[in-house]
């Protein structure tokens, strides 16, 4: 393992690390998606901000002429087309830093992911109540 590489252990930690100007932009994308996911707690997974709700949630991170914002392959696909007009692949977005940042956007897919996994953490719990998933006539 690289001896040189920076463990953070908060989001705050990874954030200071950053220009002023880009602190700015990561606190704005961390606001939004704490306000578009009130229940979820942060941390760092990946070396990268993270939201966690019953599972993760989204990823977040600074790069040279990005942000780098991860909603998982189906926060991706669900908004396909009001991301198309940026560079990404299938479980991230790349928002370049010398352009607005889509903060509603980011709001929405964060919203999406939350009804994802709360609708999954029901049917997880939904099955367990069940007995396991076997079927009871």
């Amino acid at each position: 393992m690289d001896g040189n590489k920076t463990i953070y252990e908060t989001i705050d930690a990874y954030i200071s690390q950053f220009s002023p100007e880009v602190q700015v932009i990561l606190e704005a994308v961390r606001k939004v998606i704490r306000d578009s996911a009130p229940g979820a707690s942060e941390k760092i997974s990946y070396q990268m901000p993270t939201f966690v709700l019953h599972g993760n949630l989204v990823h977040f991170a600074a790069y040279k002429h990005h942000i780098g914002f991860y909603p998982t392959p189906s926060g991706i696909s669900a908004f396909e087309q009001e991301l198309s007009a940026f560079k990404g692949a299938k479980g991230s977005v790349q928002f370049p830093l010398d352009q607005p940042m889509p903060y509603e956007l980011i709001s929405k897919i964060v919203q999406f992911r939350v009804a994802e996994n709360l609708e999954k953490a029901e049917a997880k719990l939904k099955k367990k109540q069940d007995g396991g998933g076997k079927t009871t006539v």
